[in-house]
């Protein structure tokens, strides 16, 4: 698939384009998932940072398993899980990059939680994005850490029962008890005004570690159309109604 060349018909002013950091490459993201936007907005922030040509991002396995084409600056793609390991590592090799991992549900709060609480607890300078859609997007819907309570799933289809499958963890809580961590917050994506949010959280998290200050999380609570079996629109109702109970927003940990 081609990008589409868009002709500005005469008299009129672009007022809205794609960021330089982001690639042409279309997105492999299905409609209306919350991916997008968040893809974007990293893009956004390092553009307005300028730091396009000594960024290096790491691709998890998952949803944003390509999320390499989809940049125009350095990228690794890690193992399953291993995100922050390989964050950590590149941070440490040369510390004038700027490192950051982006990650869902399974990669950092399944297979990579480990590295992700490590990481965090050594206080390590790196940029963690960690996108929360309750389910694994793209395996085939099967029951995450972050699942809901009697939410539906492949693997949970009468509902998670909490008293066999315990209870959605609550990474941004838990990590903000460590002394390592500057700043932990949690935002979503689902309209105009939190789009604004999540895109001020970004760029606070990549600013402290342009400043040295250590390791920043944020997680972006979002919903996943195509494995929850609803529309768009119902699946930003969900979001509302459930997930953002279970997982409320706002700054968790905010250190000097």
């Amino acid at each position: 698939m081609q990008p589409v060349d868009v002709q500005i018909p005469e008299g009129y002013t672009k007022v809205f384009q794609r960021p330089d950091a982001l690639s042409e490459a279309p997105t492999t993201y299905c409609p209306g998932c919350h991916h997008g936007v968040a893809t974007r907005l990293i893009a956004e922030v390092i553009d307005e940072l300028g730091i396009r040509e000594r960024t290096v991002g790491i691709a998890p396995v998952g949803c944003s398993v390509f999320l390499y084409r989809f940049y125009r600056c350095d990228f690794v793609q890690a193992a399953h899980g291993r995100a922050c390991a390989v964050a950590t590592g590149i941070k440490r090799a040369n510390p004038e990059l700027v490192v950051f991992s982006y990650q869902g549900d399974g990669d950092l709060a399944a297979i990579g939680t480990a590295e992700t609480v490590h990481a965090a607890n050594r206080g390590e300078n790196i940029t963690v994005v960690f996108i929360n859609n309750q389910i694994y997007g793209m395996t085939g819907g099967e029951m995450a850490p972050t699942t809901l309570p009697g939410q539906h799933t492949t693997t949970s289809p009468h509902g998670r029962d909490v008293a066999t499958m315990g209870y959605p963890l609550r990474i941004a809580e838990m990590l903000a008890q460590l002394d390592g961590p500057t700043y932990i917050t949690r935002q979503t994506v689902y309209n105009a005004a939190h789009v604004a949010r999540a895109r001020k959280a970004l760029l606070t998290a990549f600013r402290n570690q342009l400043e040295g200050k250590g390791f920043s999380m944020v997680e972006l609570v979002a919903s996943c159309p195509t494995n929850f079996k609803m529309s768009p629109q119902e699946s930003n109702e969900w979001l509302v109604e459930r997930a953002l109970k279970a997982f409320p927003l706002g700054d968790l940990k905010v250190r000097d």
